[in-house]
């Protein structure tokens, strides 16, 4: 397997862990709640079950973003290779190894750190389209693309 699969697989792995321990974190305030409820009573009891509803509303938002995440991210074929920039490239710069897939920030794979970015990312949208030999700067900083994997 390429570094670009393997790359692609430990990204999915990610957001699988991030998926697993966020609805666990669900259940443990759902059954919170149901104890809560049963030896309760007042004022108290109405704050508490107020800021575990909070709580919950939060862990459901951020499962439902990693569940966009893992939808974008399995939309993207590892194994195509393009001449151009393009949403699910590995590129190599003089700078390091950027993949251009979803917001996931630095994995190290096969001992190689990797910058997991979005294309709508102030630098994956410069990226979008570029070649090989191009280069992009952005807060002062020079990328220069030396392959497109």
């Amino acid at each position: 397997m390429q570094l670009k699969q393997k790359l692609y697989v430990a990204c999915l792995q990610i957001l699988n862990n991030k998926i697993q321990a966020l609805q666990n974190t669900l259940n443990e305030l759902g059954e919170g709640a149901i104890s809560d409820g049963k030896s309760s009573a007042g004022d108290k009891h109405e704050t508490a079950r107020a800021m575990m509803q909070l709580e919950q509303e939060k862990i459901s938002r951020q499962l439902d973003e990693v569940l966009t995440q893992k939808t974008i991210l399995q939309k993207i074929d590892s194994i195509v290779k393009s001449a151009q920039i393009t949403k699910g490239s590995l590129v190599k710069t003089n700078r390091g190894y950027l993949y251009l897939s979803i917001a996931l920030g630095k994995i190290n794979v096969e001992g190689v750190d990797i910058i997991v970015l979005s294309p709508q990312s102030p630098l994956g949208l410069k990226l979008m389209g570029l070649k090989a030999k191009s280069s992009v700067e952005i807060n002062a900083v020079t990328y220069n693309i030396m392959e497109v994997l």
